[in-house]
């Protein structure tokens, strides 16, 4: 009886983020979001910071407004301190996630908690479905001890944030958010020199990874293609996902989610599906209703 047969995943396409500030000034790398890449459903924005100096990020990101879509902070060096116009407050550290569910409406603001060192992050926009665009705000938000960490072959080391890893020994490890909405994938990987890793995507994802340190190799035989550092790369074409690190190791993150399919109207900080909505989410905004 034969195998299977395992069809690959390969990179459809390959962009670099550019550089830009946003919030303050804060000095950043947005890689979704741009001309190049203006969205890849569900996914609106993805932006990389990281500095060594602080008039780069000092500034930080005071009180600005979100409707209608998620963001996904996730710090690898550094400390940020948030707050909205509801109550909450929190201190992310290095290596802690929030997932901030905007819903119907917040005000927010994300500032630095240091005076020099190290700054360094991702940010993420998720879009919800219509049926939760005007849910009410809520936080999922996660401490570094919380995250689980697998190492699901040797020389891979995978922090698991959303969804879920094999480890070595077969046992299923799941990370601590979850959205049904858009049953989201969310993996931090390292990988040591010339180290492989072989995974499934979830089916019907939009996929992506972004190599943040060294370069990899995606895919299988003749089909695998570099991703250099800095570079985001659209995984398609299959649903086995082939890594290869370099001589120099490299780390990653492996992202993927369940697109929507519904029309975007979008303007700033509000994403909504028609025009109508966006024009209500700037009146609602100005008469102080998030």
């Amino acid at each position: 009886m034969s195998d299977l047969h395992v069809i690959n995943a390969r990179i459809t396409r390959k962009v670099r983020g550019l550089p830009t500030s946003d919030g303050a000034g804060v000095k950043l790398r947005r890689v979704i979001g741009t001309q190049q890449l203006p969205d890849l459903d569900p996914f609106l924005m993805l932006d990389e910071f990281g500095t060594d100096r602080a008039e780069d990020y000092i500034a930080g990101f005071p009180e600005h407004p979100h409707r209608g879509f998620e963001t996904v902070t996730y710090m690898l060096d550094g400390r940020m301190r948030h707050r909205d116009n509801h109550g909450n407050e929190g201190l992310l550290v290095p290596g802690a996630v929030q997932w901030m569910t905007a819903g119907r409406g917040l005000v927010h603001s994300e500032m630095p908690e240091q005076q020099e060192g190290r700054m360094r992050g991702f940010q993420l926009w998720v879009n919800l479905p219509a049926t939760l665009k005007m849910s009410e705000p809520q936080y999922q938000e996660f401490a570094p001890e919380r995250m689980p960490v697998v190492h699901p072959a040797e020389g891979v080391t995978v922090k698991v944030i959303a969804g879920d890893v094999t480890d070595a020994g077969g046992t299923v490890v799941r990370g601590p958010i979850v959205q049904p909405a858009t049953d989201p994938l969310y993996l931090d990987i390292e990988l040591a020199p010339d180290a492989v890793w072989t995974r499934e995507l979830p089916a019907g994802h939009n996929a992506f990874v972004y190599v943040y340190e060294g370069v990899i190799s995606v895919g299988d035989g003749g089909d695998a293609r570099p991703v250099d550092t800095q570079e985001l790369g659209v995984l398609g074409g299959g649903d086995t996902l082939s890594l290869r690190a370099f001589s120099d190791g490299a780390r990653l993150i492996l992202v993927a989610g369940r697109p929507l399919r519904e029309p975007v109207a979008r303007h700033g900080p509000f994403v909504m599906n028609t025009r109508e909505e966006l024009i209500q989410a700037f009146v609602d905004y100005q008469e102080g209703r998030f």
